[in-house]
């Protein structure tokens, strides 16, 4: 399981939790808009499907003017 960098929670990452036995699936998040970098690094984390849905949902509202 990964844990989310933004809330906390738990979470499956096809990317990081794969079993290395196993034939490579794409992770849930490839079939969401392409929203923020994959985090790079020995300690990064990605985004729980709530937070990523959530960032996704504020960052494509129509701006007010």
């Amino acid at each position: 399981m990964s844990t989310c960098s933004r809330c906390g929670a738990q979470f499956s990452c096809a990317m990081k939790d794969a079993d290395p036995a196993a034939p490579a699936q794409p992770c849930w998040c490839t079939l969401l808009p392409a929203a923020v970098a994959v985090p790079a690094g020995a300690d990064a984390s990605c985004w729980c499907p709530d937070c990523l849905r959530q960032h996704i949902a504020q960052t494509s509202r129509p701006a007010h003017d």
